[in-house]
């Protein structure tokens, strides 16, 4: 067993997950290196090179992760993935595993086969539990436990504005220790567990300094201006009480809030995503205007010297798609305790092994 670490990284993103684990990294003591990491889009690529430390162009590969020659990576102590989540999203047709994303879980899973590193931390969204009735998650969870020498896991559902993060933001995060490494991972406590505590909008986008990378506002056509004038805080385009019916949308079978839905400064954002079209890309309280691109990099968490690379719906995309680097940061400060054997609050995981719900947690002491 080490107790300093090199990590490695399939679909990476822009470097979310790896943020939050340098950050955790140096609050523990604990070395961490760049070791590798791949993610298919140019873009991507290049904003995790020009962010992280130790990245290069040699270590970070731009590649489709069905082609990536796994056994020829270099050696890795811990291993991090947010696999794909586009089948297992509430929103959409959620084809799971029979899906064209949902069976690339397997590529994560190789590479515990081959590298069989001490711990891995993988990432993806809250419907993933009821994919295929549940089934889907139970075969995921089942390979992760089998792989190379095997795993413990301690699946569980985050609310990652329990941690900080002004935004509602559920995600599944499944933290594996190698059966023969002697560390048990237990799910760390909340830091806002009360909604009073939850840090809101209007805290993570104050006192923007100007010049700030990725922060250009979209200018919108006076249609949509008026539009967004009619709609309060916390409202979106089909509830909007003001609503006149010369702005009021007619798109048949749209149930999805977020259209057009601007922030309440009050409470934290509803979810960041990185997809779809025009008014779903969050809109501000006070201003009639979509959100910019660095306002919703805040939301994520990531610091304001972080530049993404690429164009504006470049940036959008990779910034929805990430993993806030701070809720990371807890994962990942909790985990490297737990190898270091200091002790930290924690609570029981909510999920079960097999994927299915266990209940209310409750805090445990330390």
């Amino acid at each position: 067993m080490t107790l300093g670490f090199t990590l490695g990284e399939l679909f990476a993103g822009p470097g979310g997950m790896a943020l939050g684990a340098h950050n955790a990294a140096r609050a523990t003591g604990t070395p961490l290196h760049h070791g590798w990491a791949n993610d298919y889009d140019e873009n991507t690529v290049s904003t995790y090179i020009a962010n992280i430390r130790g990245a290069t162009a040699d270590s970070v590969i731009c590649q489709d992760v069905r082609s990536l020659d796994i056994e020829s990576l270099p050696h890795i102590d811990g291993f991090a993935f947010g696999f794909p989540c586009n089948d297992y999203s509430l929103v959409g047709e959620n084809r799971g595993l029979k899906g064209e994303f949902g069976p690339l879980f397997a590529y994560g899973v190789k590479v515990l086969e081959h590298h069989q590193p001490e711990w891995f931390v993988a990432e993806n969204v809250s419907g993933l539990r009821s994919s295929n009735g549940g089934s889907d998650f139970k075969r995921i969870l089942d390979a992760m436990r089998e792989a190379g020498r095997g795993y413990k896991l301690t699946p569980h559902l985050y609310r990652f504005e329990d941690y900080g993060v002004p935004q509602r933001r559920h995600r599944i995060i499944v933290v594996g220790v190698r059966e023969d490494v002697p560390v048990t991972f237990r799910v760390p406590a909340p830091t806002h567990p009360d909604r009073d505590q939850w840090k809101t909008a209007a805290e993570a986008l104050s006192d923007i300094p100007p010049g700030t990378p990725n922060h250009r506002i979209i200018r919108h056509p006076e249609s949509v201006i008026r539009r967004l004038e009619l709609i309060d805080p916390g409202e979106n385009a089909f509830n909007a009480k003001r609503m006149t019916d010369e702005l009021r949308l007619n798109v048949k079978g749209a149930t999805l809030s977020q259209i057009y839905k601007r922030l309440r400064p009050d409470r934290p954002s509803y979810t960041i995503t990185g997809s779809g079209g025009g008014g779903t890309h969050g809109y501000h309280w006070a201003e009639p205007r979509a959100l910019t691109n660095r306002e919703r990099a805040r939301l994520q968490t990531f610091p304001d010297d972080f530049e993404f690379v690429g164009e504006r719906g470049s940036v959008r995309r990779q910034v929805g798609m990430a993993v806030p680097p701070h809720g990371a940061f807890h994962i990942f400060r909790a985990l490297f305790r737990s190898f270091q054997g200091t002790g930290y609050s924690s609570i029981p995981q909510n999920l079960n092994q097999d994927g299915s719900p266990v209940g209310r947690h409750q805090l445990v002491d330390a």
